[in-house]
């Protein structure tokens, strides 16, 4: 997952029919086989479509026929197309009516679950996010030059710019060492073009996390011929062989993003201690939260994975609300929803910013497991 991604499905609204939220669990020791995984599929697709979000009395007959297609779409999928092919979990959002339809792999495992409603379902993919998923490995050598993307837990080659470079002259004298020079100046031009390569992939993905794996004493030369952009981009360095497989890379590149994930979570912990501490730009709690999320001062929600609470949502203008009656924007009744953080997520991605979802830090148990830095 990345912000794009969550942000575009974010941004969906179903206006001709319902929008249907599917996760799968695809943990071996939950879904040994693709026939517990069938089995799961369908008890979820009867739970969905017996949830309140597929019996609203508003739908009109064809509203209803094509949310019965879209459930035995996601069923057909399943028993028939789907390859799980290493993926730890899926989510699947299907829209017939307004034309969706998206099938994502998960790097991680999610909790089965299915919702019905107008949005699409997003909480569970938010802990995706920031924790490796789309970040870029870098394997550069002498030689090497291989880019790597990571998705749903595998690293997928984007560029191969390794070339063969001459071999050591047996020569001695003055020979050798202006041929040791030229070698030295083809490695140094060699590792300025992966530099650049990188550079352009990086403006490509709009600059998600970068390791880089490469021997030590390659560290400062490489790192010298990177632009600022780049080189910021980077999270972490380390090592493995020359002729490391992707997996062997993304084994020693893991490592590095979970201590990348783990002090950005300790940094924005702190931040948001300090500013609430003294009054600042910082909200704390469900009440404050969704209130500053819909008035788009949301910088960056902060929530503690797990927590849940319900919450209300004008269905005019989207506004959201620990409480419900009327909008005060717009008069409009509220309706009462049981997935308050997702409300959440959605406001806050819709006016541009960030989430994140802390796996190890408590420090949000005394607020009810969510807070946010504010814009204002």
């Amino acid at each position: 997952m990345t912000w794009d991604t969550l942000r575009q499905l974010a941004g969906f609204r179903a206006a001709q029919g319902c929008a249907i939220s599917l996760y799968l669990d695809l943990h071996p020791s939950d879904s040994p086989t693709a026939g517990d995984a069938a089995t799961r599929v369908n008890s979820l697709v009867d739970q969905g479509a017996k949830s309140n979000g597929a019996n609203r009395g508003d739908q009109t007959h064809e509203q209803r026929v094509g949310l019965r297609e879209d459930f035995e779409r996601i069923k057909h999928f399943f028993s028939e197309e789907f390859d799980r092919d290493g993926a730890h979990g899926v989510a699947v959002f299907c829209a017939g009516l307004d034309n969706v339809w998206e099938a994502l792999p998960l790097s991680e495992p999610v909790p089965d679950e299915i919702k019905v409603g107008r949005d699409l379902y997003l909480a569970p993919l938010v802990p995706l996010v920031g924790r490796g998923e789309g970040a870029v490995v870098a394997h550069v050598g002498r030689e090497l030059g291989l880019l790597y993307r990571l998705r749903a837990g595998k690293l997928e080659k984007i560029a191969d710019l390794s070339e063969e470079q001459p071999g050591q002259h047996d020569q001695g004298g003055w020979s050798q060492a202006r041929y040791q020079r030229h070698i030295d100046e083809l490695a140094k031009n060699h590792l300025k073009t992966v530099a650049g390569e990188l550079e352009r992939q990086l403006r490509r993905l709009q600059f998600p996390g970068v390791v880089v794996v490469c021997p030590e004493e390659l560290k400062s030369e490489f790192g010298a011929v990177l632009a600022a952009e780049a080189r910021n981009a980077i999270v972490g360095w380390t090592t493995a062989e020359s002729h490391a497989s992707p997996t062997e890379l993304y084994e020693v590149s893991q490592p590095v993003l979970e201590k990348w994930h783990r002090q950005r979570e300790s940094q924005l912990v702190e931040r948001w201690k300090d500013e609430a501490g003294r009054g600042g730009r910082a909200a704390s709690g469900w009440e404050e939260t969704l209130e500053s999320a819909s008035d788009g001062r949301v910088e960056c929600l902060v929530f503690q994975e797990g927590v849940e609470h319900s919450a209300c949502q004008c269905p005019a203008c989207g506004r959201v609300s620990v409480n419900g009656g009327r909008c005060p924007l717009d008069g409009t009744e509220m309706e009462q929803r049981d997935e308050g953080l997702d409300l959440a997520v959605h406001q806050v991605l819709a006016h541009g910013g960030q989430v994140l979802a802390l796996r190890d830090q408590p420090d949000l148990e005394p607020v009810g497991g969510i807070a946010a830095l504010l814009r204002y």
